[in-house]
């Protein structure tokens, strides 16, 4: 059974998906009605499944005329994408953004299905028996050697 966040980023995904600038224009409340929850349930969606990491940008207005403006981040040259990423893992990176990035990853060809999953068992199971305050930046280590193989194997 899907939970209301799974629907409301498939909702979102979809949107996304038939728009032709890969942007999207909503209003939280009228989401929020929509699925019969509170603006801040958007909210949780938006700021765990729809983050950098993840490959979108969301842009956000509160009060009476408030909107939300979700981009899909593209890179035309996705090797500067990875270089960027690299320098955002410094300071280590939670499970759920690491996942996210996988998938991203995926979506952009970078990765096959079966390396995203192999890294992502590493990233999560393979970390489980550590101590959860040496998990992000281990987490991050093993992200930067893994973009630094894929950056020299496309040069």
């Amino acid at each position: 059974m899907r939970s209301l966040a799974d629907e409301i980023e498939a909702y979102l995904r979809q949107l996304l998906a038939q728009s032709p600038t890969g942007q999207v224009v909503v209003r939280r409340s009228a989401l929020a009605n929509q699925f019969g929850c509170t603006p801040a349930q958007i909210n949780y969606v938006l700021s765990t499944r729809f983050t950098a990491w993840h490959g979108f940008w969301v842009e956000s207005r509160r009060g009476g005329g408030g909107f939300l403006r979700i981009s899909r981040l593209c890179s035309p040259d996705y090797r500067e994408l990875l270089r960027k990423f690299l320098q955002a893992l410094e300071g280590g990176i939670g499970e759920g953004e690491a996942v996210g990035f996988l998938t991203r990853l995926r979506e952009e060809g970078i990765l096959s299905n079966r390396e995203a999953c192999l890294v992502q068992r590493m990233l999560t199971q393979g970390l489980a028996g550590l101590p959860p305050t040496w998990r992000p930046r281990l987490r991050a280590s093993l992200l930067r050697a893994l973009l630094t193989a894929v950056l020299g194997s496309q040069d």
